[in-house]
């Protein structure tokens, strides 16, 4: 059976991961979901990996869930267990992640920006939780410890769609390039990060991991494994 990503590593230990769903906009799978987490595992655990970018295939970087599945009642259970494994193992990858936003990012796909440790944004990117239109409750948690506070509850409540040039002023996004240099200029980042030794980067990981006042799995329980069960009881959607 075919992936849904690709991969590769450089020789000097940085590795891309691309999204490879073009048709579907890179939407987030099961198995796609499952394929993200089990390629970090292994990453996580090679030597030769220092660094990885993240981006997606085609002219969108991720259209956030794949909204086919949540119509068949016999996957809830897979699609809220694959979604909590993916989303843990992003958020604990123990080495630097850079996301190349290579288009729109949206929904789930801004969650997968936003775990990562930075963000690099092509000019024809845009970010949005559209989802809470539709009755899904977004994210808000680590959104907030990027944007702060304010913007992320507008954002969340809203879940109106902004540019590169909005997502670069308000600190989501470091840095906006034209579409054409978007992977060397997250290559080039990951590049200069590795100037580091490694175990400096990974003891540096662990403490943004850990920094925040409520930790990400207290806040991920609330936002994620309580509306999914919510979800599933019918409460809301």
């Amino acid at each position: 059976m075919s992936r849904d990503i690709e991969t590769q590593v450089a020789d000097d230990g940085v590795a891309t991961l691309t999204l490879a769903r073009p048709q579907r906009r890179n939407a987030l799978s099961i198995k796609l979901r499952n394929e993200i987490t089990q390629q970090l595992d292994d990453w996580a655990a090679d030597g030769a990996v220092r660094a990885v970018v993240l981006t997606g295939a085609g002219p969108t970087f991720c259209a956030g869930f794949d909204l086919n599945e949540f119509g068949q009642a016999d996957l809830a259970r897979q699609i809220k267990d694959s979604s909590r494994r993916y989303h843990l193992a992003v958020w604990h990858f123990p080495k630097p992640l850079i996301a190349a936003v290579n288009g729109p990012a949206m929904g789930g796909g801004m969650d997968l920006g936003v775990l990562c440790d930075c963000r690099i944004a092509s000019s024809a990117a845009a970010f949005g939780h559209p989802e809470i239109k539709f009755g899904a409750p977004p994210l808000f948690t680590p959104l907030q410890w990027i944007v702060g506070l304010g913007v992320a509850r507008e954002l969340c409540l809203t879940g109106r769609r902004i540019d590169a040039a909005e997502a670069l002023r308000i600190g989501l996004v470091t840095r906006v390039t034209e579409p054409g240099d978007l992977l060397d200029g997250a290559l080039a980042m990951a590049r200069s990060i590795i100037e580091a030794p490694q175990a400096a980067l990974e003891t540096t990981k662990r403490y943004l991991i850990g920094s925040a006042s409520a930790t990400f799995e207290e806040a991920f329980a609330v936002e994620h494994d309580n509306v999914f069960d919510d979800f599933l009881l019918g409460r809301i959607g």
